[in-house]
């Protein structure tokens, strides 16, 4: 379907020749045998004696809690890492007439920032509600035209296959996180790769477009690894299962018995989910009242004729589809979206528009999203990230040692306190993500607004903040959570709110 050239990547001083020795015997295509794997500059191994091996026929899934390697591990695959000695990591399939790389035929998608194609760091975070593209914006199709990795027709039938032609000459900036994966992984399959190792692909996205994607991935010609969590559902057309933690191999074996061996504990899961609750508070006064609400961009609605009210003390889970405007509600509620003058609401009992200042709604609110995620610098340790929702802002500033002392506290909390002076760029994303939710808590805020917290997040995590929220959430504040997971939805919220896709035009 797609073009068959494979374009060259440019060297770069961080990329190294690898054993490209064939046997046809094995017909292995990639192996490493008691390979220590180093992250570049660092010399610690991250995987110490690693075994590995990749034959053909073989799809494999990497499975893992936080922090267990998962996302080196797929970095290593794809020749990013350095492997020693030298002959301990081999990728015999690739051809050393088109390139020596192994980066050069193993395609890494992991959803983290490409700065090169298109960087958050150069807005504010506030630029993607604007009417008007903001500038040094692209346009999807600009995104996946970048460096001119596919024809205008191979783009075309790439965005067809994942729902977003229609999407095209949409503002990059303003996809929602669905749609900004579906983005990714279509520009990685315009460079007709021979390998694709994707990074938790599934995040973000609701239960149509997960299984849409696997089936995508099932059918591609190309070799395909998967890195996913624990509860994450693993695909019919995967025959092996790695089981990572602690970056060392827990568990290697077929999908059949990998499935076996989980049976009994996630059984034990599900049980635990469906208990009931402690008594949840009865919701006071209205916080947030919206009545007749429409948005819209460029002659398209996202929002029509919208009307909910949210009561003190009450729990909420916003529920909807990729596209349904869920983001973009929310950005109305923390006063992020300018066209919150132009509509009929009113938060914490004042009408929008009387006097109040965005600084002044966004003390009382804590927020933490995948969008927001982006724009952090990641030199800054956790503490600092934490502290920076004191001020709602995303750079750091000097905390008091009250402050300081607080924000400690909350990690002490979450059982992450090893997490506080370390840098972003050191944690996975799961880690990160857990920062990230307790800078949301750090001022005690009256409203919580939680859009999609439990990406990256393993069970382990996301039991952490469900006990949090059972145990230290107080009767008064009021959350509002989007996941596309159900059950994922802590038993501390009884109420649904689901938002209907509009594909009406203005």
């Amino acid at each position: 379907m797609f073009s068959s050239r494979l374009r060259r990547a440019q060297c770069s001083p961080h990329r190294r020749f690898f054993s490209t020795t064939f046997n046809s015997l094995q017909k292995t295509l990639i192996e490493f045998d008691n390979a220590n794997v180093h992250r570049f500059g660092n010399k610690k191994p991250a995987f110490k004696n690693l075994n590995w091996k990749l034959q053909d026929g073989e799809r494999w899934v990497v499975v893992g809690p936080v922090s267990a390697g998962k996302s080196t591990f797929a970095e290593a695959v794809s020749g990013k890492h350095l492997v020693q000695p030298l002959s301990a990591g081999r990728w015999p399939f690739i051809s050393k007439e088109k390139s020596p790389y192994p980066s050069d035929h193993v395609k890494l998608v992991s959803f983290r920032e490409n700065s090169s194609l298109f960087s958050y760091g150069k807005h504010y975070y506030q630029e993607r509600f604007n009417f008007s593209d903001p500038e040094n914006d692209i346009t999807l199709r600009s995104y996946l035209l970048k460096d001119q990795i596919g024809t205008d027709s191979d783009i075309q039938n790439v965005a067809k296959l994942l729902g977003i032609d229609h999407m095209l000459e949409f503002s990059f900036m303003k996809l929602s996180n669905g749609q900004t994966r579906r983005a990714r992984i279509a520009r990685a399959l315009l460079t007709n790769p021979e390998m694709l190792v994707l990074d938790e692909p599934l995040m973000g996205l609701d239960v149509a477009n997960r299984s849409k994607i696997l089936n995508i991935l099932g059918n591609l010609s190309a070799r395909v690894l998967l890195v996913l969590r624990p509860q994450d559902e693993l695909p019919d057309w995967a025959t092996d299962v790695l089981e990572l933690g602690d970056m060392q191999v827990q568990w290697s074996g077929k999908l059949e018995d990998y499935k076996k061996r989980v049976a009994q504990t996630t059984a034990a899961k599900k049980e635990k989910a469906e208990q009931v609750s402690k008594s949840i508070p009865t919701g006071g006064e209205p916080i947030v009242e919206l009545h007749n609400v429409n948005v819209s961009y460029g002659g398209r609605r996202i929002i029509k004729d919208l009307d909910w009210t949210v009561r003190k003390g009450e729990r909420w889970a916003l529920l909807g589809p990729n596209g349904s405007g869920k983001t973009t509600l929310l950005s109305l509620l923390t006063g992020d979206h300018p066209q919150a003058y132009a509509n009929d609401m009113s938060l914490f009992g004042r009408k929008r528009g009387t006097g109040e200042s965005i600084w002044d709604i966004k003390q009382r609110i804590g927020l933490v999203s995948p969008e927001i995620h982006l724009y952090f610098n990641q030199q800054m340790t956790a503490l600092a990230a934490a502290g920076t929702g004191f001020f709602d802002v995303v750079v750091p500033k000097k905390l008091s040692s009250e402050q300081e002392t607080s924000v400690r506290k909350l990690f002490d909390e979450f059982s992450v306190k090893d997490l506080v002076d370390r840098k972003l760029m050191d944690m996975s994303t799961g880690e990160q993500r857990l920062v990230l939710l307790i800078r949301s808590l750090v001022k005690s805020p009256s409203l919580l607004v939680w859009d999609e917290p439990f990406q990256g997040l393993d069970d382990k995590m996301i039991g952490s903040v469900t006990r949090w929220l059972e145990n230290h959430m107080r009767a008064d504040q009021t959350l509002i959570i989007v996941t596309h997971h159900e059950e994922e939805i802590p038993a501390a919220v009884n109420q649904r709110f689901n938002l209907p896709m509009i594909s009406d035009k203005v």
